[in-house]
């Protein structure tokens, strides 16, 4: 019977292998925090847009409860706008200041100098002296959602809200 004899030609000990999965475990970790931050801004575009939204919807139920304050006055249509961004000038009436400071208001909110707002008041239909009014907001929303878009036409957002009178 022989001597056990160690093997002449032990296998080589592995180096440097630990520090290589080391490395892949950074890069997907890497990976992983930049498609978290690439989800973090994508929801807070997402979370502007949305806010600009329920804002152009508060401010269009801003004037038309204005209108109804002013009843008389609405029904006959001096409430009555084509779409301007041009803020009307405050005057002496109240008319004249409601739309001032509601287009004040549309502009500010909307984080857009450009913010157009309409108002429509259908005639009325006999005997009901009631007319259904329709508040056009229309705000460049390029900063928000899938808007990514060079033509701010493209980006623009638009709220319509009806009202009876």
């Amino acid at each position: 019977m022989q001597p056990h004899r160690p093997n002449p030609h032990p296998a080589r000990a592995q180096h440097g292998f630990a520090l290589l999965e080391v490395l892949i475990a950074v890069v997907v970790l890497a990976i992983g925090l930049l498609g978290m931050a690439a989800l973090q801004s994508s929801a807070l575009r997402n979370n502007q847009s949305s806010l600009e939204r329920t804002q152009a919807v508060i401010l269009s139920y801003s004037i038309l409860e204005a209108m109804r304050a002013n009843l008389t006055v609405a029904r006959a249509g001096t409430y009555n706008m084509a779409a301007t961004s041009t803020v009307p000038a405050t005057g002496a009436t109240l008319v004249s200041k409601d739309l001032n400071a509601w287009m004040t208001d549309v502009q500010a909110s909307l984080n857009d100098p450009a913010a157009t707002g309409a108002i429509v008041c259908a005639a009325p239909v006999a005997p009901d002296p009631s007319r259904v009014c329709a508040i056009n907001i229309t705000w460049n929303d390029s900063r928000g959602g899938l808007n990514q878009v060079a033509n701010a036409a493209d980006a623009a957002k638009t709220v319509t809200t009806v009202g009876r009178l």
